[in-house]
């Protein structure tokens, strides 16, 4: 089964999210170092991500998410367009169709994803498609120090290739093309490719990353 997958996973949006990050923060007249004690991420990390040098992977937009206050969907709007002017509030009968190349392109050595349905705020589901690079747990561990954990649940479909699914629970599964898995995502995880062709998947996330009550300006 041949997968193509949005073209903004292999270039870079007009848009760099670091940027956005880093106008958001100061919108917020928040310092690295309140940003940082807010998110839990270390200062350098927080300065390393405004400036495109590491990947804003679903653990991290979760933690700046809840840490800034700012509803997750609404995030990745903004990151994904440079403002939220263009976002598409909540409310009845809400629809958003994504044309291929768009959304919100996050590239990491591990993974490569691209969010979907990025105009739409406050979502109960959290789409993404994406491809997986990281081989062996040596890779992945690399980037990431540890295992992937957040807050909701998730589901993964295979699309294309072989995935082997390493958790600090079960001892790690091999899923072909047409298997799926549907976690606890506080739960340790991590996802390799287990093919020697492209490993595709489409993942969708619970959107459990609502902020708000942290003393925070709204964004207007």
């Amino acid at each position: 089964m041949k997968i193509d997958l949005p073209s903004a996973m292999q270039t870079a949006p007009d848009n760099n999210p670091g940027n956005a990050l880093r106008a958001l923060r100061k919108k917020l007249k928040l310092t690295l170092q309140d940003a940082s004690e807010r998110t839990g991420l270390p200062i350098s990390t927080f300065s390393k991500l405004e400036m495109g040098k590491m990947s804003l992977s679903f653990e991290r937009l979760s933690a700046i998410s809840t840490g800034l206050g700012i509803d997750f969907s609404e995030l990745v709007s903004m990151l994904a367009d440079g403002s939220q002017a263009k976002a598409k509030p909540a409310g009845l009968g809400r629809r958003v169709i994504q044309r291929l190349g768009d959304g919100l392109p996050i590239n990491s050595s591990s993974y490569g994803y691209v969010y979907l349905a990025v105009e739409l705020l406050q979502k109960k589901l959290v789409p993404m498609v994406g491809e997986i690079y990281a081989t062996t747990m040596d890779e992945f561990l690399s980037e990431f120090g540890d295992l992937q954990r957040h807050p909701g649940e998730e589901f993964m479909y295979v699309l294309e290739g072989e995935m082997e699914l390493h958790t600090d629970l079960y001892t790690p599964a091999r899923l072909k093309a047409g298997d799926s898995v549907y976690l606890d995502s506080m739960m340790g995880h991590a996802y390799l490719k287990a093919s020697e062709g492209p490993c595709k998947v489409l993942c969708v996330c619970t959107n459990e990353h609502t902020g708000g009550g942290l003393g925070l300006p709204a964004i207007p």
